[in-house]
C-alpha cells in the first residue's frame, strides 16, 4: 500500500492516450505504453519505433510492466472507492450504459462517452438495481428447482434401495420354491432307488440262501461218497444201493435270474431333461409382465407381476415412465414389430380398460382416450355397456359379457383386435398405422361400491417342450 502511494499520478498517466495505463508494457527505449495504445501506433507507423523517443525496438513482444499495471490498477480502485473519477479527480455523478460504469461530468463531455446513452447514478441504480433483482429472482428459482429436484432425487434414491430389497426378496423366494422343488424330486427319486434296491438285494437274498443250502446239501453228499468209497469192498458192496440212490438225486442248473440289475437308464437317463419336464407344473409363462415404474400411484401389482388392481395410494417417485394423469399401468418392454398376443381376466372387474397405446402418450395430466392420441383401448363397462374408444367412442354389443379377452397385436398392418377368450368371437378391431413403440395397457377401474377393485389379471400360458433334431 505505501509503495504505491509513492507512484504519483503523473507516473501513471499513458503518453499515448493520457489516461491511466491499463496493461502497460515496457519498451527497451525505457518508456512504458499501454498494449493496446502501442499495437495501434505500431499498426499506423508500420514499424517498431517508440511513440515518445522514436526509438526503434527489436523485433519481440515487449514484456508487461507488472509493478505499473500494479500500481495503475490500484490508484484506480482507490479513486472509485472514493467516488472520484480516476482521470479527472471529479465526482462520479452519471452512469454511462455503454460502458455499464459510473463517469464524472467531464468524461460524459469527452469524445469517449459524447455519444453514449448515460444518466443520473440514482435513475441508473434505481433501474440496475430493478435488473440485477430480477436477475436474483430467476436465480432463487433456479435454486428452489435445484433443491426440490434434490429431494425427489434423494426419495429415488431412497425408493431405489427398497424395490432391490423387494426385488432381492421376490427372487429369493422363487429360487427358494424352486430350490424346494428340486430337494423334493431328488428325496423322491432317491426313494425310488431305494426301494428297487430293497427289493432287488432282498430277491438275491432269497436266491442265495436257497442255493447256499443245495451246495451244503451236496459237499454233504459228497463227502459222505467219497468216505465209503474208501472203505472196504464188502461195506461199499452192502452200501452201494443205499449210495447209488443218494447220488440219483435232481440237482439241476443255477437258475438265471433276469432284470436283477438296477435299471440305471431309469433313474439316470435325461435326468435333468425330465426333472425340468416335470417343472411344467410348476412354472407358469405369461407373455408379457407389467412395468411397476409406470403404474399410477393406487395401483398394487402381484409379486410376479402379472395382476393389477386399486388399492390405496402410496408414495412413488414421479419418474417420467409413471403414469399419473389415469389410473392404470403399461406392460413391460413394448413392442416395435411383430405380431403379439396376450389374454386378460375380466371377469370380476368394473369400469376397466385394457388395449395399447403408444410410448409417447401424455403421462402427466388427464389423458384422452381416443386413436388420434395413440390410445386404443376397449372398456368402461357399467351397467352391461361396453365400449370401444374411438372418437366419437363406439358402443359394442355382445350376447354374453365376456370375461377373458384376448389382446392380439399386429404391429406391421397396425391392427389392434379384441376377441372373446371363450367363443373366439371379435369384440371389435381398431386399425391404425404404428410408428413407435407400442405398450399394452391395463386400467383395473377405481372402485367396486366403496370396497375396493377387483383385480384384472393376465392369463398364463400352457408350455410345451418341442423336441427337435
Amino acid at each position: 500500500m505505501a509503495t504505491h502511494s509513492l507512484i504519483a499520478r503523473e507516473d501513471l498517466i499513458c503518453p499515448q492516450c493520457t489516461e491511466i495505463y491499463c496493461l502497460p508494457v515496457l519498451l527497451q527505449c525505457g518508456h512504458n505504453i499501454c498494449k493496446l495504445c502501442l499495437q495501434k501506433f505500431w499498426e499506423w507507423k508500420r514499424c517498431q519505433e517508440c511513440p515518445v523517443c522514436q526509438v526503434v525496438s527489436i523485433p519481440k513482444r515487449p514484456p508487461i510492466n507488472l509493478a505499473l499495471k500494479i500500481a495503475a490498477d490500484h490508484y484506480r480502485l482507490e479513486k472509485m472507492n472514493a467516488g472520484r473519477c480516476h482521470l479527472h479527480e471529479e465526482k462520479l455523478r452519471v452512469f454511462c450504459h455503454n460502458d455499464e460504469r459510473p463517469i464524472c461530468l467531464v468524461c460524459q463531455m469527452s469524445k469517449e462517452h459524447k455519444i453514449h446513452e448515460c444518466c443520473p447514478l440514482d435513475e441508473a441504480a434505481k433501474q440496475k438495481k430493478e435488473d440485477i433483482a430480477a436477475r436474483m429472482e430467476f436465480l432463487k428459482e433456479k435454486l428452489k428447482t435445484l433443491s426440490k429436484t434434490r429431494e425427489t432425487w434423494e426419495k429415488t434414491r431412497t425408493f431405489i434401495q427398497r424395490q432391490a430389497d423387494e426385488n432381492n426378496r421376490a427372487i429369493r423366494e422363487e429360487f427358494q420354491k424352486l430350490h424346494l422343488f428340486l430337494f423334493e424330486e431328488e428325496e423322491s427319486r432317491l426313494q425310488v432307488l431305494a426301494q428297487e434296491v430293497e427289493v432287488k438285494v432282498k430277491v438275491m437274498s432269497l436266491k442265495l440262501d436257497s442255493i447256499e443250502k443245495q451246495i451244503k446239501s451236496l459237499v454233504s453228499l459228497i463227502s459222505d461218497t467219497e468216505t465209503r468209497l474208501k472203505g472196504d469192498d464188502l461195506s461199499f458192496l452192502l452200501d452201494y444201493k443205499d449210495t447209488k440212490k443218494k447220488l440219483k438225486c435232481n440237482i439241476g442248473e443255477p437258475e438265471i435270474i433276469r432284470d436283477i440289475l438296477i435299471n440305471s437308464a431309469t433313474h439316470q437317463a435325461s435326468l435333468k431333461f425330465q426333472v425340468w419336464k416335470k417343472m411344467e407344473r410348476l412354472v407358469k409363462y405369461v407373455p408379457i409382465a407389467l412395468d411397476p415404474n409406470t403404474a399410477q400411484a393406487n395401483l398394487e401389482l402381484s409379486e410376479e407381476l402379472t395382476c393389477v388392481q386399486y388399492r390405496s395410494q402410496r408414495v412413488l417417485p414421479d419418474n417420467p415412465e409413471r403414469c399419473t394423469g389415469a389410473v392404470c399401468v403399461l406392460g413391460a418392454g413394448g413392442f416395435l414389430s411383430g405380431k403379439h398376443s396376450w389374454t386378460v381376466d375380466v371377469s370380476r372387474g368394473k369400469d376397466w380398460y385394457i388395449g395399447v397405446v403408444q410410448e409417447s402418450i401424455k403421462r402427466k395430466g388427464a389423458m384422452s382416450f381416443k386413436p388420434s392420441e395413440g390410445i386404443w383401448i376397449i372398456g368402461g363397462i357399467i351397467g352391461d355397456v361396453l365400449w370401444a374408444q374411438t372418437s366419437p367412442r363406439t358402443r359394442l354389443e355382445w350376447k354374453q359379457k365376456p370375461e377373458r379377452i384376448t389382446v392380439e397385436l399386429d404391429y406391421d398392418k397396425g391392427k389392434v383386435a379384441f376377441i372373446n377368450a371363450v367363443d373366439s368371437k371379435t369384440i371389435f378391431t381398431f386399425k391404425d398405422k404404428f410408428t413407435e413403440r407400442i405398450f399394452p395397457y391395463f386400467s383395473p377401474g377405481i372402485h367396486d361400491e366403496g370396497s375396493g377393485s377387483f383385480p384384472l389379471t393376465i392369463c398364463s400360458q400352457k408350455t410345451t417342450i418341442t423336441i427337435s433334431d
